[in-house]
């Protein structure tokens, strides 16, 4: 009797803990709406960028481009690489699309989750 009433107290917990979880989003959601967030222009971009992106990140991003830009300019070609070594990526890709298109078996993967 008591497990019943235990399961049911846990039931509840859950519902009000859902319940507010749900309403703080639609506070988030109406707050980002107004801010301009919910528009369809460029107006709401710089702060969905900020919402996704740490100042720290932007700044990692930022000079991982410059570099990828300005370091081709500056350092001498490279010499090619072995013709083996360019084989690896034909032979992943090769592997990838037998593996795409090989036939599953779907009974025997629905037991092994069950």
């Amino acid at each position: 009797m008591e497990d019943h009433q235990m399961i049911r107290e846990q039931k509840m917990q859950r519902r009000r803990y859902h319940a507010v979880e749900e309403q703080e989003r639609q506070k988030q959601g109406r707050l980002h709406v107004a801010d301009g967030g919910g528009g369809g222009g460029g107006g709401g971009r710089a702060s969905s960028l900020s919402s996704y992106f740490s100042a720290e990140a932007v700044l990692v991003l930022a000079c991982v481009t410059v570099s990828l830009l300005v370091l081709p300019l500056i350092l001498p070609p490279l010499p090619p690489p072995p013709s083996l070594l360019l084989l690896v990526p034909v032979c992943l890709l090769l592997l990838l699309v037998v593996l795409a298109f090989m036939p599953t078996d779907t009974r025997s993967m629905a037991s092994s989750y069950l």
